[in-house]
């Protein structure tokens, strides 16, 4: 876990939900993998070869730009828009079918809104799967305000998402504290808005969170 220009008392936080609030690389894995297979389908290729065309654009676009680039985004540059990769997702994408209900996270996300801390999702999911990737796990009743992908049609690394996500909170900025498992992806533009930044490993530096803040 590492952190950044973290505030005393956060008055909100706002959770990336893949690899942030679950752990489990499969899934992590697969959701990125069934997308580019399907569009090597979509290309007549090999999903090997696929998988190459799509991981050195992205190779190439960190090298030239310092920062990594999401696979949404990567998409748009082989034609294949955010609405589409929308549809994709949303007929691709069975969180159910890899993910289990966690009690602790659960436990931790209801000591965390008992203190009056406001909570938010940001994904690069559309909504309906976030939703029922927060089913899976068991937390869909305590965290409900979710901006998705298909929420202002922007994929992460962006400001909007983190902006509306703000508005939803009723908080400034100086006020929140991100939390994600990739900071290119989850954290630098929230960093950049004055927001705090908890870059963790998986679900179980999550649990600590209440710790760390003192909540009890």
């Amino acid at each position: 876990m590492n952190v950044y220009n973290l505030p005393e008392n956060p008055k909100a936080f706002i959770f990336d939900i893949d690899c942030t609030l679950y752990t489990n690389d499969f899934w992590g894995n697969e959701q990125v993998d069934c997308q580019i297979r399907h569009f090597s389908d979509l290309r007549g290729i090999s999903h090997d070869e696929g998988r190459k065309m799509i991981g050195d654009f992205r190779k190439n676009w960190e090298k030239e730009h310092g920062h990594k680039i999401s696979l949404g985004n990567t998409l748009t540059h082989f034609g294949i828009s955010i609405e589409e990769s929308i549809r994709w997702r949303t007929e691709l994408h069975h969180p159910e079918n890899f993910l289990k209900k966690d009690h602790k996270l659960a436990s931790t996300l209801e000591i965390i809104a008992s203190n009056n801390i406001k909570m938010c999702c940001v994904t690069n999911n559309p909504v309906v799967i976030a939703k029922r990737t927060l089913e899976a796990i068991g937390v869909d009743e305590i965290l409900k305000d979710i901006v998705g992908l298909d929420t202002c049609g922007k994929s992460k690394p962006a400001f909007e998402p983190f902006e509306l996500a703000a508005k939803i909170l009723k908080t400034t900025p100086k006020s929140i504290v991100a939390v994600g498992d990739r900071f290119d992806i989850d954290l630098d533009f929230p960093l950049q808005m004055g927001m705090g930044g908890i870059l963790v490993s998986g679900v179980e530096d999550v649990y600590s969170l209440a710790k760390m803040f003192n909540l009890g």
